[in-house]
């Protein structure tokens, strides 16, 4: 099987590539610049933001499936901020709810998502036997990832999106947009978070990408077993 790995930068990309013996090679496609890993695995840093994201990963898949050697699965991966207490710094979260934060309309009764204004989706379910395969590999806590196109930065933000989102653990910027170009193609996806700060106000002097960059490599190395195994019949 084919792997998909969209970060969000290269810095995130080289993390994931420490996780694999060899440092692969770059191949060009129309759009988007992969690193090639052994076994079928190919690294893509799509860009920070759920649209970039989105069209850097539908390129990949579109130049996959016209090579006809499509991909089976996509995974969006790196680093993000993690809901305190539950998340805390260099843990790591896997999606069972991959979901848009701010997709939808403010009312003067409060947020309507876009789903309840008759149209879209704000969430995608990646595959829910892999998520526990990969919860029970790399110690990962299952929950819902949050998308925005606007990092939290404050409390009041941070209280918001829990309230509305009790089962939030960690929040990115890329994964709706990874999960819905994956849709498109109809390719499971999966997303994984390593938490380098906490969701509420920004403090970067508190904030641990390092460490949370090691948690990402060493995750990937003990994923990758995982996701060359994992049969899509399962789930």
């Amino acid at each position: 099987m084919r792997v998909l790995v969209a970060t969000a930068v290269p810095v995130e990309r080289d993390a994931v590539a420490r996780a694999f013996p060899e440092p692969g090679a770059e191949v060009s496609r129309p759009g988007v610049t992969l690193r090639r890993l052994p076994e079928g695995w190919d690294l893509l840093a799509a860009g920070v933001g759920p649209a970039l994201a989105a069209a850097s990963t539908a390129a990949a898949l579109t130049a996959a499936a016209l090579d006809g050697a499509p991909y089976g699965l996509v995974v969006s991966a790196g680093i993000g901020g993690g809901f305190a207490p539950d998340a805390p710094l260099g843990s790591l979260v896997v999606a069972d709810e991959i979901t848009a934060a701010d997709l939808g309309a403010e009312t003067a009764d409060g947020f309507l998502p876009v789903t309840e204004l008759g149209f879209g989706t704000v969430t995608h379910h990646p595959p829910a036997a892999l998520v526990a395969a990969v919860a029970a590999a790399t110690g990962a806590r299952p929950g819902t990832v949050l998308t925005g196109s606007t990092v939290t930065g404050t409390a009041e933000r941070a209280a918001l999106l829990r309230a509305r989102h009790p089962r939030a653990l960690a929040e990115g910027m890329e994964g709706f947009g990874v999960a819905e170009a994956a849709a498109a193609h109809g390719v499971p996806v999966l997303e994984l978070r390593a938490v380098s700060n906490p969701v509420g106000p920004r403090d970067r002097a508190a904030w641990r990408i390092g460490d949370a960059l090691a948690a990402l490599t060493d995750a990937f190395g003990k994923l990758a077993p995982v996701l060359t195994s994992w049969n899509p019949h399962d789930d």
